[in-house]
């Protein structure tokens, strides 16, 4: 297994990570089994958030004994400081540590983001803890490219996770970008939410660049596990058939596949349509049904709510049928 420097934190941590999506669908003895795989692999870095309901709680349960192994990364979606403390110390109980050696915060819009940096915001919260030893960095998961340009500019920021595959490269600039600024770049949806199915050229594709610090695949099973060290071990350039290949699945899924680049917003009636598809996308692709359900649910808008005005298509530079894409989404999330 090759390793890496994640940017200005310091630490040591394996080119490819887990993601801890999917070992909601398993449970925890599964998963326990799943990191002593991992360890014997030489894969040192886990991946969690408190939003990924009983993943969290399976990690602690799985890493008992061998923790001091491992770097671990979870992530909150609280924006002020209260609700960041309160997240801090939950994800402290349910991964049954005493730090947490990566702390993020997940995914915030651009609103979000002042209040996170205002006084009173979850950055207070996350310099007090880091300073008590309770965690050791600070980063953010984004989905937005446009923010993803913002906060390679902001000075706390140790890490960045942002999507990055063979067909969402909209965030390339931006990572070289990271690796100058000794940023670690966090490469998340390798697989772009299930939507590539052949894993191994999806993973070589991402180890192909030399920007990213740790991709992290969801893995529930043994034999994704292996499939995907398989990928990273094999250090070859990409060969002509492959590259070939990769073309091949941007000229196909590039006609229905959303990138979230987000150039649809704003929705005349106050969708967020990236989020919605994205969450469908876990719905159809992984299996995550109720995980699903329960984050469709805390939207204000559904994709139900779509009057069919058709400016998001206009805007889309993919030319998606988003209007169908809404419909199909609201069959899936909108039935009880």
């Amino acid at each position: 297994m090759e390793y890496r420097i994640l940017g200005k934190t310091g630490l040591k941590i394996s080119r490819m990570g887990f993601g801890g999506i999917p070992i909601q669908r398993i449970d925890a003895e599964g998963t326990k089994q799943l990191m002593h795989k991992l360890l014997s692999a030489g894969i040192n870095y886990i991946d969690t958030a408190r939003g990924y309901t009983v993943s969290e709680e399976y990690l602690g349960y799985g890493l008992e004994g061998i923790r001091q192994h491992f770097i671990l990364a979870t992530k909150s979606m609280s924006r002020d400081k209260a609700g960041m403390e309160k997240d801090i110390a939950i994800s402290l109980k349910n991964l049954r540590t005493d730090y947490i050696d990566l702390y993020q915060i997940h995914n915030p819009n651009a609103a979000q983001l002042e209040q996170v940096m205002a006084p009173g915001g979850a950055l207070e919260a996350l310099r007090e803890a880091k300073a008590a030893g309770k965690i050791g960095h600070i980063g953010i998961t984004l989905h937005s490219a446009e923010l993803f340009e913002q906060c390679v500019e902001l000075s706390w920021v140790e890490t960045i996770m942002f999507p990055y595959n063979i067909v969402e490269t909209q965030g390339e600039a931006t990572i070289h970008k990271c690796a100058e600024k000794n940023i670690g770049f966090i490469c998340m949806k390798p697989l772009a939410g299930g939507a590539i199915e052949d894993a191994t050229l999806a993973m070589r594709f991402v180890a192909a660049n030399p920007d990213v610090s740790v991709v992290i695949p969801g893995m529930a099973e043994e034999s994704e596990l292996a499939q995907n060290i398989a990928a990273m071990e094999n250090t070859s350039p990409l060969s002509p058939a492959e590259l070939e290949q990769i073309q091949a699945l941007r000229n196909t899924l590039g006609t229905h596949f959303c990138r979230r680049c987000n150039y649809c917003a704003p929705c005349s009636v106050g969708i967020n349509i990236p989020m919605v598809l994205l969450v469908e996308g876990y719905f159809t692709r992984y299996g995550l049904t109720d995980w699903a359900k329960a984050r469709y649910a805390g939207m204000e808008k559904k994709a139900k709510d779509c009057v069919e005005c058709g400016l998001c298509e206009s805007r889309c530079p993919y030319q998606l049928p988003i209007r169908e894409l809404l419909k199909a989404a609201s069959q899936k999330l909108d039935t009880q």
